[in-house]
């Protein structure tokens, strides 16, 4: 692969001051055009919350009519005692979709760790979309099993799905649709300060990355500081290494050297200016739970509240939480999982509302595939479509969008052993969330390249 300046500078400034990664020196914006910027009014805000590992979705959309459910169990029975009865049909939470007759009687319930996600999907804050997945084109079991149809590459490989989801291609990709998304928002000037257009609180992440942007990461107390520079009292000593740290007397002729100057220099000052912005917060009444998802999404929603100060119309942010491989031990380990994940986005959702603008933040999950419906005994493997939330005061919610498979087997969308052949692909999931950001069809179109492939409406398409 051809090393380009570009690559070089955004590997330096990602390894040497990941606290602060900056947006890329060049100003091309292929596929996107001034004329036709996205509109910007008002402040919005997309938050991915991803599951790494494969989240087992079948265990979050669970059967509740006792026909799917005894269905359920059966496949199941070498999990089910693992449980302590929180799989047990009357500690399921049912849920009641608005558009419940389009399941043909088929009832469906959440397990009972998830109440707070729950409770939104019933007040109409929340909505499901089933047996969402990558894809490049539609695609049906006859197809899959002929091989006469594209698939995605590398499925069922942790990295490279984890690439696919966030950015249409296995690992090696270069752009996220979450980044793409706020190169369109940069465009239409909606942000002053471009370099706050992405965050991230988990490292440098390939979905916020764009042509233009490049995630900028917070610590879970703020943005990470340079500690030496608060070590000393004496001020000459703090100025010397400041400059230090900031390359300020650097003077030589070597672009590339002068392109890390410029970089290090800018990385110390949009640390402090953050941080500044953050001491002047008023701190949030909502409790966050103390887990690390929980620290991520309460430092998500403190960048949110300093949007003011930090010029930004628009936003895209990335938190992430892991521990769902669960090959083993499924009953066990995942509930604790499970409630992780809906107790720290109910908290941000409530943490959102206390900040006025329940309806300008939209969150959703994510996930490297879903899990096989059959059991390896006390666990699952490697799926591909899987049921996703998407949370936020501007979700049409208490709906299940899509359709949600039998819990069976050789149905026309299991590909073997229960493992889900999605019937809608990542990138119909993400187009309502960019129309709803504020993306034109150029501009949706350059964000999911693979979204031309799928002409029939899209079942997904009014979730915002």
């Amino acid at each position: 692969m051809k090393l380009s300046r570009r690559h070089l500078l955004k590997g330096i400034g990602a390894g040497a001051f990941g606290a602060a990664t900056l947006t890329t020196l060049g100003n091309a914006m292929n596929g996107f055009q001034a004329a036709n910027a996205a509109e910007v009014t008002g402040y919005k805000a997309l938050v991915c919350i991803f599951m790494l590992g494969g989240c087992d979705t079948h265990d979050v959309l669970l059967p509740y009519d006792q026909s799917s459910y005894d269905s359920f169990r059966n496949i199941r029975t070498s999990m089910f005692s693992g449980y302590n009865g929180s799989r047990d049909r009357n500690q399921l939470l049912p849920l009641s979709p608005v558009n419940s007759g389009d399941f043909g009687g088929r009832q469906f319930a959440m397990p009972p760790e998830m109440s707070g996600l729950h409770g939104l999907f019933q007040s109409g804050d929340a909505a499901f979309v089933a047996n969402t997945g990558p894809l490049i084109r539609p695609l049906n079991r006859t197809q899959w099993q002929n091989n006469s149809a594209q698939i995605p590459k590398r499925l069922f490989s942790h990295n490279d799905q984890q690439s696919t989801w966030v950015a249409s291609a296995p690992e090696g990709a270069q752009y996220g649709w979450g980044g793409r998304f706020a190169d369109a928002a940069i465009v239409s000037g909606a942000n002053s300060n471009r370099e706050f257009s992405t965050i991230t609180a988990v490292g440098n992440e390939l979905f916020l990355t764009g042509q233009e942007v490049l995630p900028y990461q917070v610590g879970l107390n703020g943005a990470d500081e340079i500690g030496l520079l608060t070590e000393f009292n004496n001020s000459n000593t703090s100025n010397l290494l400041r400059r230090h740290f900031s390359a300020a007397d650097y003077d030589q002729s070597n672009f590339i050297g002068r392109d890390v100057a410029r970089i290090a220099d800018k990385s110390v000052v949009l640390n402090e200016s953050y941080n500044q912005a953050v001491k002047n917060l008023v701190p949030l009444s909502t409790q966050f739970p103390k887990t690390y998802l929980g620290s991520q999404l309460r430092a998500i929603a403190n960048a949110i509240a300093i949007r003011d100060s930090l010029s930004v119309r628009r936003q895209v942010f990335f938190a992430a939480t892991g521990g769902f491989d669960t090959h083993s031990s499924q009953a066990a380990n995942l509930p604790e999982r499970l409630s992780e994940v809906s107790e720290a986005m109910t908290a941000f959702h409530s943490a959102m509302q206390e900040l006025g603008i329940g309806n300008s933040v939209t969150t959703f999950t994510a996930s490297d595939f879903g899990r096989t419906l059959a059991a390896n005994g006390d666990g699952t493997d490697h799926g591909w479509g899987s049921h996703h939330l998407v949370v936020g005061g501007a979700v049409q919610g208490q709906r299940i969008y899509g359709d949600v498979p039998p819990p069976a087997f050789d149905h026309e969308q299991d590909s073997g052993h229960g493992r889900l052949i999605p019937t809608i692909s990542v990138e119909q999931y993400a187009e309502p969330m960019g129309r709803w950001f504020g993306l034109n069809d150029s501009e949706i179109a350059a964000a999911l390249p693979n979204l031309s492939n799928f002409t029939a409406a899209n079942p997904a398409r009014n979730i915002l």
